[in-house]
């Protein structure tokens, strides 16, 4: 395997990202676990420039306080992404909620903040709440998660719809449902995926259709499969991974698959094993 070397992707604001970052979903919820978790993140930022994703659900607060101890007087090294939940993201809602959140991670600035999924508030209220946001210096930035084709084309006929940073979706190997429509039309739009579970809750991990090319290249499974999300003019215009884990050696090897590179016929292998949508599927979502 070549020496890991972490790719970039291009916000549509022009800020370059982390192609490979770090998850925290189900961090910040056993006290026990506590020190574990912040030693894994803290680690993973000092190894190099770093993109931790976390969000106000995760631990009902519990993963951004453990992100916050984790990245302490290192804010300048870390991309921050969090999120608002949809019951929390009324016009004045969105802004007390991204203050709580600020004060969890001890910064005062999130990189991106995203709006969990669509609920019953409306979408051009939470978007005008994201652009208060900015304009105050509270957020760098604002994007959605969850959105299937219809939503994203209700963003985009928003007046501040273009400065959606990313749409955040279940996306692996395994869970492919979202190339037949929803890439090509965030591509059309300039938007980058953030994929989340992108080694579908451990599921490739150890998948024997990924024992041969992971052996043949000297990786594991999971480096194979995040490889897979970060092959080079396959999904354009990028796609950000952001495993969790809360080892810093299983970190470590996550984030050595910034240097795995596959070949077409590795890619084809794939294919065949984990077969491409022919049509299209609701928006998976865990």
């Amino acid at each position: 395997m070549q020496p890991s070397a972490t790719p970039m992707v291009n916000l549509p604001d022009g800020r370059a990202v982390p192609a490979l970052g770090l998850g925290t979903w189900r961090m910040g919820e056993r006290p026990e676990a506590r020190r574990a978790e912040v030693a894994a993140l803290r680690a993973a930022v000092e190894a190099g420039p770093a993109l931790i994703d976390t969000a106000e659900m995760y631990g009902d607060g519990g993963a951004e306080s453990v992100v916050g101890e984790a990245i302490a007087g290192m804010h300048d090294r870390v991309f921050v992404v969090s999120k608002v939940l949809p019951s929390n993201a009324s016009p004045a809602g969105t802004v007390a909620a991204c203050e709580r959140s600020l004060e969890r991670l001890g910064v005062e600035r999130i990189d991106l903040y995203l709006l969990h999924w669509r609920g019953r508030w409306k979408l051009a209220d939470t978007v005008d709440a994201f652009e208060r946001l900015v304009a105050q210096g509270k957020i760098g930035g604002w994007g959605v998660s969850n959105f299937d084709v219809a939503d994203l084309d209700a963003l985009a006929a928003l007046p501040a719809g273009a400065r959606c940073a990313t749409n955040q979706i279940y996306y692996a190997l395994s869970q492919r449902g979202p190339e037949f429509e929803l890439l090509p039309r965030m591509a059309a739009l300039g938007m980058p995926a953030m994929a989340y579970s992108p080694l579908d809750e451990g599921r490739l991990v150890q998948h024997p259709a990924l024992r041969p090319i992971a052996t043949e290249l000297g990786a594991s499974c999971a480096q194979v499969a995040l490889a897979w999300l970060l092959a080079e003019g396959v999904r354009a215009p990028g796609v950000i991974a952001i495993p969790k884990s809360a080892s810093a050696e299983r970190m470590a090897e996550n984030a050595a698959a910034a240097g795995l590179r596959l070949e077409p016929r590795h890619l084809a292998v794939l294919d065949r094993a984990f077969t491409p949508p022919r049509r299209k599927a609701p928006l998976a979502m865990i």
